[in-house]
């Protein structure tokens, strides 16, 4: 096996391990990847640096599915390069439908044997086959109100006889939300909350009270995955998002304020989490938001010991941004998100993006990272309406773009 056949390899491997930092050191900084036109989920088109590669195409895989390329046969070319021939093989996330299709990748490789290029050939029906009909985006709401009004869209989760609870059907429609929200250019905000007296008392568990062991394990399983790609893309939208509690926002159900920029409670609104009452592990992200913004100790404490807190609590540990009366709490919410989609959302994305991104990256990659999105804020139409109107001490009227 030639050197550039090992590094074949190896990118594969680090593909199907997730591992950034190897990939980091395998892509040349020039790469470039052409991955197959009419590729569900616009995962098609032309993907410019590693970072682009990375993040739009092949993490984007894995947001939707659980798939791995399989290399079989590798065939050097007289330029250097390699094509690389083998099957994608797994299932679409969403439903569980399985994926197998085969691939041609086409590598090209740097002086210093680093990858600068891949051109990806494979069955782009295949892979739209292993997604659920219709599409994300396309399927109607049952237990999720969605509606766009000012360039504000309101998730409302309206399940109120069950306190919001969270049951399959409550994820699949959170995921439908997201996914519009994400893919509707005249959202500018996003505001989450409940119907009824609660944002969600979390997981359904009447659902799963008559299921057996190994039932009840895999309906989880699938919930929760579900659950938790409607989460990622809450939190990946590129305009920010504000949640309104009242009542209680337990178990699972907490993710739903995690994901927000902004979170507007009501005094006497509950946050709990449960897990330990009923011998469940933690999902709905609290166990990587918990520990960020309440610190180890307290997160070990609301987790082992049920510790509940009010409204009030939570501000003080640093949860919610706004305390409020609970008849005061969603018009709060609905003015903040009005602000928000005034403002420059462009910008607003970015710095979603490196506030994300900050939790794990070096202090010297962050700063990189500062001065790219930085210069690409300042050709937007919104930088110079905002520097023009502080100059001229007018209010901006921005356009997000």
């Amino acid at each position: 096996m030639s050197d550039r056949e090992k590094l074949a390899r190896t990118l594969y491997d680090a593909l199907a391990a997730g591992d950034a930092g190897a990939l980091g050191e395998l892509l040349h900084p020039d790469f470039v990847g052409e991955t197959t036109e009419g590729l569900p989920l616009d995962l098609g088109g032309h993907h410019t640096g590693p970072e682009a590669m990375t993040r739009d195409f092949w993490w984007a895989i894995g947001r939707h599915y659980r798939a791995r390329a399989e290399p079989e046969r590798m065939l050097p070319l007289a330029d250097g390069g390699l094509v690389v021939l083998g099957r994608y093989t797994g299932s679409a996330r969403d439903g569980g439908a399985p994926l197998d299709a085969a691939f041609a990748h086409v590598l090209a490789f740097a002086d210093d044997d680093r990858i600068v290029g891949l051109a990806q050939y494979t069955d782009s029906a295949r892979w739209a086959a292993a997604l659920p009909s219709p599409p994300a985006g396309e399927r109607p709401l049952r237990v999720v109100e969605y509606t766009v009004d000012g360039g504000v869209a309101t998730v409302r989760l309206n399940r109120p006889h069950a306190g919001n609870a969270i049951d399959p059907t409550m994820v699949e429609d959170l995921y439908e939300a997201s996914f519009r929200a994400g893919a509707d250019p005249t959202v500018r905000a996003v505001l989450i909350c409940g119907a009824g007296r609660n944002l969600s008392v979390g997981g359904d568990l009447p659902f799963f009270a008559g299921t057996d062991d190994a039932d009840r394990g895999a309906r989880l399983r699938q919930m929760t995955d579900l659950y938790h790609l409607a989460l990622d893309r809450f939190a990946s939208l590129e305009v920010p998002v504000v949640c309104a509690v009242r009542g209680a926002a337990a178990g699972g159900g907490m993710g739903l304020a995690h994901v927000a920029d902004i979170v507007v409670a009501a005094e006497d609104a509950a946050f709990a989490l449960g897990y330990a009452a009923i011998g469940l592990a933690i999902d709905g992200a609290n166990s990587w938001y918990l520990p960020r913004v309440v610190g180890m100790r307290r997160a070990q404490e609301m987790l082992l010991l049920n510790r509940r807190l009010d409204g009030r609590e939570a501000l003080e540990w640093g949860l919610v941004t706004e305390v409020l009366p609970a008849d005061e709490v969603e018009a709060r919410a609905r003015a903040l998100a009005d602000r928000l989609a005034a403002g420059p959302t462009a910008a607003f994305g970015r710095m979603r993006r490196l506030l994300r991104q900050s939790w794990r990256t070096e202090l010297s990659e962050q700063l990189v990272a500062e001065t790219d999105e930085m210069s690409r804020a300042g050709t937007t139409v919104d930088a110079g309406e905002g520097i023009r109107a502080f100059v001229a001490k007018r209010r901006p009227e921005f356009h997000g773009r």
